[in-house]
């Protein structure tokens, strides 16, 4: 290949004078040759094996880059078109994700059916990796007052404490600004689970005041008792993960695991049904 490369026009040079002299002397050649031409064939027949073998081998080496060349563009058309196809799945996904939440907020809705309830997408959040307080977009306009409880597919979120015309602040469950008045759902035993610094970095908050002689255990299902000024009651908050007792010796308190997931809080419902003392949040 490499001599081929460096003496390419000399080759083809020798090629072209050869093939001109077969025919000069092969011209108007009779069936009965003679010595000479006997001899001269003798003597062109190699040459023209070689010339058939050089031939051959540059029609071989053109049809090798042609179907190279058809091969790289079936390549970027097949590459083009998997891309395509990525994009196309991609969006397909958001679809199927949109419309699994949509379907969780339905379900949500016909559970707490006795109550008028809006859907809103969390638009912002504070720093870090829990949603203490976040901003949703339903404000004023769309009837959100202060107060007002918020809800996912999990359970009890939090409530609205500011709105503006178009959005509105929440603080979750895990706000140590949050409190909510609780219940054991398979005691009735009382107590108001708050936020806690500490505890909010795990995801978790804390229920406090519960009497010290209460049957709550680990694993009950917390939910609102109805007593809050601010949540209705028979909402779903999540389950006792530790009980401790209080210093005092009087009462007790539980660390609650919400039944939210507060990592991954995109779309709400809000209870259109504020309850009283509306209250400014900046």
């Amino acid at each position: 290949m490499k001599f081929f490369n460096e003496y390419k026009r000399q080759l083809i040079t020798l090629a072209v004078i050869v093939l001109a002299v077969i025919s000069f002397f092969t011209a108007g050649r009779k069936i009965n040759a003679g010595f000479f031409d006997d001899v001269l064939g003798f003597v062109i027949t190699p040459f023209q094996g070689a010339v058939s073998s050089v031939t051959g081998w540059v029609n071989d080496s053109v049809n090798d880059v042609i179907h190279r060349n058809e091969l790289a563009d079936e390549n970027r058309e097949l590459k083009k078109r998997i891309e395509e196809l990525e994009t196309e799945n991609a969006r397909l996904s958001l679809y199927e994700d949109e419309n699994k939440k949509l379907s969780e907020l339905l379900e949500t809705a016909q559970k707490y059916k006795d109550y008028d309830t809006t859907g809103a997408s969390v638009i912002a959040k504070d720093t870090g990796v829990w949603y203490d307080s976040f901003l949703i977009d339903k404000g004023e306009t769309d009837g959100i007052e202060n107060n007002m409880a918020v809800i996912n597919a999990g359970g009890l979120v939090g409530r609205v404490v500011k709105t503006s015309a178009v959005y509105s602040k929440v603080y979750s469950i895990l706000d140590s600004r949050s409190s909510v008045s609780a219940q054991s759902l398979r005691t009735g035993d009382l107590g108001v689970v708050v936020g806690d610094h500490e505890l909010m970095e795990q995801g978790l908050c804390k229920m406090e005041y519960i009497d010290s002689d209460a049957e709550i255990m680990e694993g009950d299902e917390i939910i609102t008792s109805g007593l809050s000024e601010y949540y209705p009651a028979g909402i779903s908050i999540g389950y006792v993960k530790e009980i401790h007792q209080d210093e005092n010796g009087l009462t007790k308190y539980a660390v609650i695991e919400p039944k939210a997931d507060f990592k991954h809080i995109d779309t709400v419902l809000v209870i259109m049904e504020a309850l009283e003392r509306p209250t400014e949040v900046d």
